[in-house]
């Protein structure tokens, strides 16, 4: 059984991050509370992905949160990353399963009920459903699902789930009461200020909601 939390996940973004930079964005996010970041910037090079995730994994050293990639299985590889997370539209989960090997976390976007219902479980370890609201740090986002939606999709999802989409810290007990095991937050986090005191509500109401 592979040892992760979904609980607090964080997407990092460059844009947003970029007055501080994602490496002291998660660094500060992990201290508030982040169990997971992830590096997605769809515009970098893989050489310009390493060099970044590596610095994000001696940043998260001995914090106990996760570093996931998103997309790129030879940066994934290359930085020893704990995970990978593809969408529908990127390879395929078993060859990028194949790619990485059977230690490593591999998470899927999921936006339809038939697309939760298609998950491998032996191949696939997470899955990240929505769009819950529409969001503009990903403008070519699928049609919003709401929690209605989301709670549909958790339950036919064989593998644990993390919400994601235009959420902040009040839809927390909504997102875990509609099943999902976490939350992913992007612009609630990234572009803040003072990212640690912008993730610190957030996982405080995680706590309460799992009361």
């Amino acid at each position: 059984m592979k040892n992760f939390d979904l609980s607090l996940y964080l997407v990092l973004d460059p844009v947003l991050c970029a007055d501080i930079g994602m490496i002291e964005t998660a660094r500060a996010a992990v201290a508030g509370g982040a169990t997971i970041v992830q590096l997605r910037d769809k515009h970098a090079s893989t050489t310009t992905m390493i060099e970044t995730g590596i610095a994000l994994k001696q940043v998260l050293a001995g914090s106990g949160a996760r570093l996931i990639v998103n997309d790129d299985v030879e940066a994934a590889i290359a930085i020893g990353a704990d995970g990978l997370h593809i969408g529908q539209e990127d390879l395929n989960a078993q060859d990028a399963r194949r790619m990485i090997g059977p230690d490593m976390i591999l998470g899927l976007s999921v936006e339809t009920e038939a697309l939760a219902s298609a998950i491998n479980a032996e191949i696939v370890d997470y899955a990240g459903i929505g769009p819950v609201f529409a969001t503009p740090t990903k403008p070519d986002h699928k049609q919003p699902i709401g929690f209605d939606g989301l709670a549909r999709i958790i339950e036919l999802c064989p593998v644990p789930t993390v919400a994601i989409g235009g959420l902040k810290a009040n839809h927390v007990a909504e997102a875990l009461t509609a099943g999902a095991e976490g939350v992913a937050m992007v612009s609630a986090i990234c572009g803040q200020p003072d990212p640690k005191a912008a993730t610190i509500p957030i996982a405080n109401a995680i706590k309460e909601a799992r009361k």
